[in-house]
């Protein structure tokens, strides 16, 4: 009877060890999905923010860009009549208005200064300094309609107020003028007297209405 008493005793605290080995189980167990779902969320947010950052950037619409403006064209030399005017003394010189009109047959555009200069007969060669700009009157753009005409003023200065060492008075025989902006000149007879040295006896205005 004693022998079996101990076995029963024996299996008792067998089975009473079992309960706290699982419990030990249960809570490796709690432990571990705790650990799973600490990395699950600490994970989401990154998992979260990349389809954001490997998202492309918005684009903004496009904008129409409206026509550029385009006005009439600059007149060319060859559409254009260039001509002498009334001239005007005064003491020590004369002013010669230069008159261009617009013979093109469409509207067309002057702005700035005429290139001005006294040359001899052909090959008209330079006589002294071509003509220096005056801020006489502003310059402006405009536009010359078929028949309409600007003009510039060229103030000649007499030579013969220089002496003759530092002047050297020489008569042209054509005055070289290229209308604003172009490159091809016109030659316009002028035998009006100018310094062969570096003396500044040329003048030229803006063009302007008129």
């Amino acid at each position: 009877m004693l022998a079996r008493v101990e076995r029963s005793g024996s299996r008792n605290r067998g089975s009473a060890r079992r309960p706290g080995a699982r419990a030990g189980q249960v809570a490796a167990a709690l432990i571990a999905l705790a650990a799973v779902a600490g990395c699950s969320s600490s994970s989401s947010p990154s998992s979260a923010a990349s389809p954001a950052s490997t998202a492309p950037a918005s684009t903004a619409p496009a904008t129409s860009l409206s026509p550029a403006v385009t006005g009439p064209p600059p007149c060319a030399t060859s559409g254009l009549n260039v001509t002498l005017g009334a001239s005007s003394g005064y003491a020590g010189g004369v002013d010669v208005p230069i008159v261009f009109t617009n013979t093109s047959g469409a509207t067309c555009t002057l702005s700035g200064y005429p290139g001005v200069s006294l040359v001899s007969a052909p090959p008209y060669t330079q006589i002294g300094l071509a003509a220096q700009r005056a801020s006489t009157v502003p310059v402006k753009l405009i536009t010359l309609a078929t028949g309409a005409a600007a003009n510039a003023v060229l103030q000649i200065v007499d030579a013969l107020n220089f002496g003759s060492a530092t002047c050297s008075p020489t008569q042209a025989a054509f005055l070289r003028i290229y209308p604003p902006n172009q490159t091809a000149p016109v030659f316009l007879a002028d035998t009006s007297e100018i310094c062969a040295q570096p003396v500044q006896t040329l003048f030229i205005s803006a063009v302007q209405t008129g």
